[in-house]
């Protein structure tokens, strides 16, 4: 079989979030593009097809760009099918029988260390482990800087969220927005604003998160993020790996793109 895919001359997201493609990286309105692509590539997977697919493996380099900075979702080969109204989850040809609220209880994690949600440490999955993911890569792009920064002088900022959790607690977000690029300045209090969504995505208790289709309706205008929520964020990557230096992927089988 030879599949043959659109070429992304921009290459992957992370690429651009740490500033390796252009010093600067992107202009506050192209990252807000790429957001909106983003969620909406996940609300299509997640409610819009006729089976639901959970990405399981969202982070920056899984999405990638083409010449106009259009963001598509790639690497499919962690995936999982739900067959709607049917409590089967199929994984690529083997499927296993599933709660009837669509959770999966799994026995590995699956995805990259930091942006696995807390709930792969009790096994049980659903779709808001991909809401979880996404709103890490929201940080990232808001932040322009790696969720996992081991180049960082101070051990305590080699955890985005860390920082994340420390500037909230002291009314100071604005200092996390990217400082290399000025549009990105100009804009910060609109910037800052959006962390909130970030923040409601990355919610410990899945329940808390917003659907994507929520997600994508917050991004339009057409709904405010939830209030009160909870700033006490628990990492997978801080719980279960410690100092672990590297990100442990577990490798793709087929390579796909929405």
């Amino acid at each position: 079989m030879l599949l043959i895919y659109e070429h992304m001359v921009n290459g992957s997201l992370d690429r651009w979030i740490s500033h390796e493609k252009q010093e600067n990286g992107f202009a506050w309105y192209t990252r807000q593009r790429i957001i909106s692509d983003i969620a909406k590539g996940l609300a299509y997977l997640h409610e819009d097809c006729s089976q639901k697919i959970i990405h399981l493996d969202i982070k920056p380099q899984n999405i990638l760009l083409d010449q106009r900075f259009n963001a598509k979702i790639s690497d499919f080969g962690l995936s999982k099918l739900i067959e709607k109204d049917k409590n089967k989850i199929s994984d690529f040809g083997l499927s296993k029988l599933i709660e009837k609220d669509k959770s999966k209880v799994m026995t590995r994690m699956r995805g990259t260390t930091g942006y696995l949600a807390p709930e792969w440490l009790s096994s049980v999955i659903t779709e808001k482990v991909d809401v979880y993911a996404f709103g890490i890569v929201l940080l990232e792009i808001l932040c322009g800087r790696k969720n996992l920064d081991w180049s960082q002088a101070d051990e305590e900022d080699v955890h985005l969220l860390s920082v994340f959790r420390r500037k909230a607690e002291q009314g100071q977000l604005v200092d996390i927005v990217d400082k290399k690029n000025e549009d990105m300045q100009l804009h910060r209090e609109i910037v800052t604003e959006m962390m909130s969504l970030a923040t409601w995505c990355i919610q410990g208790n899945f329940s808390k998160r917003p659907s994507m289709s929520l997600v994508v309706k917050t991004l339009e205008g057409l709904m405010t993020v939830e209030t009160n929520l909870d700033y006490n964020f628990t990492n997978v990557t801080e719980v279960g790996a410690g100092n672990q230096q590297r990100e442990a992927t577990i490798s793709s089988k087929l390579p796909l793109f929405l």
